[in-house]
């Protein structure tokens, strides 16, 4: 006998959000800064058993609930090993000298004052060229975290800097994953969706860059010529600097240009940090090894050490320690537990049915092709805040608004282009999300201090529901015939 599931009322689906945001509240109330060390993974571990409890009474089986769980996390595992693959990379490219090299460098080619706006286009530039936000972060954003604390910048507002930036990059990038993959889920031609976009992703940006040379005007003091040259000498004494010390940076980079993915590339890099470390740091390395230890079991007991637990500097000099001190897989634990708790949540959601039953109680009050592309952006958003994941923010939405689009005689850009202005760029607002756990544990800011500062991540749902309201760019659906397209206007249809 098959049980029949009785489909969630809209209590059901929206008292475990309700109860989560407000212990992610108290979490933040009593933990402040130190929310996502652990409160935040209580908190949705426990509205987690609260869907349980609903998906049971309304007929589904544990059995079922678990298999969607393991179902959501294992979506997560490429990022799981992504992340291990960039603890180990920061490590060993502290140990090689790659990252003090870019910030010694950093910090006589880049002047205060135009520091946040140069942060912005640096990595807006990179992520154009490679597609990967995750990867630009990992590596030209440590860097230039490092370089904000040597010229006494905001590390918030750095942060804000370098997301902003890659997110641009990312989002326009033909060889990122979530710009393919909006346009497959809306059914859309790749280079019509990157073209589509520009219209509101470019005045975007340009806004957020005048935001940016504004604040570094107005708010960045001077620092003095001493001051950099203490830190500048301070690198020079710990370090060999060098400019060849960069290699493994460009290879790096050269890999995610030729679209290896993201996981092997990282790996490669820390790989290759390790073999620079060796090569051109042998002084550090022996420096931080036991007594009694032949060369090369020094040389292999450090480099093994530094990739799984980081290197931490003890040179007297707490700013240099500070700036130094990081990496290996072991930093990257405390995020993928919140990884993992807030895919339990969100898969709990998804598999029972609640959280499709929020967005068909959203899609009940689109009556207008502007509230449509508007709901099309909150519901990604608020996929990324409930699902915690923004590949899961672009395909749901994509998939349950998709006949809508069509019937509204829409073109499949105008959803594609939703679904990033809602789903991609905001994924790093969150804390428990994915990608603001990420770019928690690369840039080490919280995305609580650093949100407020993503200037492009706010700006990009703005103006797409501006642009719906207005019907600026809002694309009818062209239906093909044998002799000509034939346009359909979609302000006809109410």
């Amino acid at each position: 006998m098959i049980e029949k599931k009785q489909k969630p009322a809209l209590f059901d689906a929206l008292f475990p959000i309700v109860i989560l945001l407000f212990l992610l509240f108290l979490a933040v109330y009593f933990f402040g800064d130190d929310s996502s060390s652990g409160p935040n993974q209580i908190a949705l571990m426990l509205c987690a058993g609260i869907a349980c409890l609903i998906g049971l009474k309304n007929g589904y089986k544990r059995d079922e609930i678990e298999i969607g769980i393991t179902k959501g996390i294992s979506l997560t595992l490429g990022a799981i090993l992504i992340l291990l693959a960039v603890g180990s990379l920061i490590g060993t490219w502290l140990l090689a000298g790659t990252v003090p090299t870019m910030i010694y460098f950093g910090l006589q080619i880049l002047e205060p004052q135009y520091f946040y706006v140069s942060c912005c286009v640096v990595c807006a530039l990179v992520a154009l060229c490679i597609g990967s936000s995750w990867t630009v972060a990992a590596t030209i954003g440590v860097a230039l975290m490092g370089v904000s604390s040597g010229i006494d910048a905001s590390g918030p507002m750095t942060a804000g800097a370098i997301i902003s930036g890659a997110y641009f990059g990312d989002k326009l990038s033909p060889l990122s994953d979530t710009t393919n993959l909006a346009s497959a889920i809306a059914g859309t031609e790749l280079f019509v969706h990157i073209k589509n976009m520009m219209w509101s992703t470019v005045p975007c940006f340009a806004i957020t860059l005048i935001i940016f040379f504004c604040f570094g005007i107005n708010s960045t003091d001077q620092v003095p010529n001493s001051q950099i040259e203490q830190l500048l000498v301070s690198l020079e004494n710990e370090f060999f600097i060098a400019w060849y010390l960069l290699l493994p940076l460009f290879i790096t980079l050269f890999l995610a240009v030729k679209k290896m993915p993201a996981f092997p590339a990282i790996g490669i890099g820390a790989i290759a940090g390790a073999v620079w470390a060796v090569l051109f740091q042998q002084e550090l390395i022996l420096s931080y090894a036991n007594d009694g230890l032949s060369t090369l079991e020094a040389n292999t007991m450090v480099v093994w050490q530094v990739m799984f637990s980081g290197v931490a500097l003890d040179t007297g000099n707490k700013a240099i320690d500070n700036l130094l001190s990081g990496g290996g897989m072991g930093s990257m634990l405390n995020t993928i537990w919140l990884i993992i708790s807030a895919m339990t949540f969100g898969s709990i959601m998804e598999k029972v049915g609640l959280l499709r039953r929020v967005v068909e109680s959203l899609m009940s009050v689109t009556n207008s092709v502007a509230s449509l592309i508007s709901t099309t952006i909150v519901t990604a958003f608020g996929t990324n805040c409930i699902a915690a994941d923004q590949y899961i923010a672009i395909v749901m939405p994509g998939r349950m608004f998709k006949e809508e689009y069509k019937r509204r005689q829409l073109a499949p850009e105008n959803l594609s282009r939703a679904l990033e202005d809602g789903g991609t760029v905001t994924a790093p607002l969150i804390p428990w999300n994915t990608c603001g756990a990420y770019m928690q544990s690369v840039l080490l800011i919280n995305p609580l201090e650093y949100a407020v500062f993503c200037f492009f991540n706010w700006l990009s749902p703005i103006i797409g529901i501006a642009f719906a309201i207005t019907g600026f760019k809002v694309k009818a659906l062209v239906v093909k015939t044998l002799d000509k397209g034939v346009k359909l206007s979609p302000a006809a249809i109410k």
